[in-house]
């Protein structure tokens, strides 16, 4: 029996490996991902060619964030069989342990119930769909496909990040609260991505000219003092990306308390930062942005590791430009998942502009309001690629808005009920209804209209069509009282 030699290679700076084959044949295994290297894979793991179905449910909801989890929890209180399929072990999205964000925009007492957190800082959420008998979570599974036919998605296929198993489930109604418009893309879905121009919709805020630039991602960090001096290593991998970058403001200081402020080495008079508007001075989390002019979905691994390598390379410039105040400086916690800004949106029947929330458009289907300022990100500083170049916080009149029920379910799929940042809305529109909060109140809309489509046998543009009084009487009755976040950073 010959040697064996196992060569690894890392510098202790979040590494990862998807998998590691040992094999006596010389062969090399098949490359990438496609279906050759999938089947190949699951001969090794005794898995079978195709998903194996399992039971049916009466609603299947994509996506566990706080929009996801509001969805679940009310359609099983409405007695119906829910499977969640979520790909990380914690649920939340954006607020999750993981991440660590609050919600903001309308908060009722489903989103506050599902909101609050553990003293380990994990929402609450998990615990309460556990505790429904007639809820099912797959965490860790990924949807990577879908069966259409005649318009309507009638099951998925989920793939578990550990084992590598796949499922199919069937449902005749689901909910996409993915935030990414997942069930769309895979399903033939009608979708907006990016930004539409001033002239398409006649919004003010919108660009002369539309384009594929979309909102970014941002991974999370915070910083502490060591008792003694904290060695840390060179790192020109990472000072190639940072530059000169010598402020670490915009900490997560602990789950649900984010724009902390944090180390900096102070600049020159001459520096261009110190020309910036007020607003981009302030200590931001989602200052640290980057991903705008890329593909989230084939570039998301891109995307993420340039954002940490900012990190460390600021991080580093900071103790390297200052190391009497900073020796002993430390990053406590750096984020591995970063959190997602809006990028593709579902088209509905209707789409919701900058004008109705600014008027306060009535429609005959509204279901729920929300509530904010208008959010926009403008990425791609000129010099500091990772920061925002400039942000647009407009808190109009302050007042909330009606959200219709045509923005809540697919144009083109005729089962595909939608929740959270990517229902159907223009990118303007689309940077007020993206607050979390805002999401969970789409989603009691999107829970109530899956049991009545389950109830009358009918489709979401049914129920508007011919169950609208009982929709709209039901969502009333489960979202509750609603309270209004604060949530202006000026």
């Amino acid at each position: 029996m010959g040697s064996l030699h196992l060569l690894a290679y890392g510098n202790g700076f979040c590494g990862r490996c998807d998998a590691i084959f040992f094999s006596r044949d010389k062969t090399p295994p098949p490359p990438g991902a496609d279906g050759v290297a999938r089947s190949w894979r699951r001969q090794l793991l005794g898995l079978p060619d195709k998903p194996v179905s399992v039971e049916s449910f009466d609603v299947v909801v994509i996506g566990g964030g706080i929009p996801g989890a509001a969805a679940v929890l009310t359609a099983a209180q409405l007695g119906q069989r829910v499977a969640l399929v979520h790909n990380r072990p914690y649920l939340g999205g954006n607020a999750s342990l993981e991440i660590g964000l609050s919600p903001r925009g309308i908060i009722g007492p489903v989103v506050e119930k599902i909101s609050k957190r553990t003293p380990t800082g994990d929402l609450k959420a998990r615990q309460l769909l556990e505790a429904e008998p007639n809820v099912t979570m797959f965490l860790e599974y990924t949807v990577y496909g879908t069966v259409v036919s005649e318009s309507k998605i009638t099951s998925i296929d989920a793939r578990d990040a550990r084992s590598g198993r796949e499922i199919r489930l069937s449902a005749p109604v689901f909910i996409d609260c993915s935030g990414r418009s997942i069930l769309g893309l895979l399903s033939g879905a009608e979708t907006l991505y990016g930004e539409q121009s001033r002239a398409e919709y006649g919004e003010g805020m919108a660009p002369a000219q539309g384009s594929n630039i979309h909102h970014g991602n941002t991974v999370f960090f915070r910083t502490e003092d060591a008792d003694s001096p904290v060695p840390f290593p060179a790192v020109p991998w990472a000072t190639e990306v940072a530059k000169d970058f010598c402020d670490l403001s915009g900490q997560l200081i602990q789950p649900c308390f984010e724009n902390g402020p944090g180390p900096k080495v102070e600049r020159t008079e001459n520096s261009p930062s110190l020309q910036l508007p007020r607003r981009m001075a302030l200590p931001l989390t989602h200052f640290w942005e980057y991903g705008q002019h890329l593909d989230p979905y084939t570039q998301g691994e891109h995307i993420r590791d340039h954002l940490l390598r900012a990190i460390y390379g600021t991080f580093s410039n900071v103790k390297t430009n200052n190391p009497e105040t900073y020796a002993n400086l430390e990053l406590e916690w750096v984020a591995f998942i970063p959190a997602s800004g809006g990028y593709r949106r579902y088209k509905g029947d209707y789409v919701l502009n900058e004008n109705d929330i600014r008027t306060h458009r009535k429609f005959p289907d509204a279901v729920v309001q929300n509530d904010g300022a208008f959010c926009l990100h403008c990425g791609g500083d000129a010099k500091y690629n990772f920061r925002l170049k400039f942000w647009e916080w407009d808190n109009r009149d302050g007042e909330p808005y009606d959200i219709p029920f045509r923005c809540l379910y697919s144009v083109n799929i005729n089962n595909l009920i939608i929740a959270g940042k990517h229902v159907s809305a223009t990118h303007v529109a689309g940077s007020n209804m993206k607050f979390m909060g805002n999401g969970g109140q789409h989603a009691i809309a999107t829970a109530v209209a899956a049991q009545l489509c389950n109830k009358y046998n009918t489709t979401p543009r049914g129920v508007y069509k011919n169950h609208l009084g009982e929709l709209r009487a039901k969502v009333l009755n489960m979202a509750g009282k609603k309270n209004r976040a604060e949530e202006s950073h000026l």
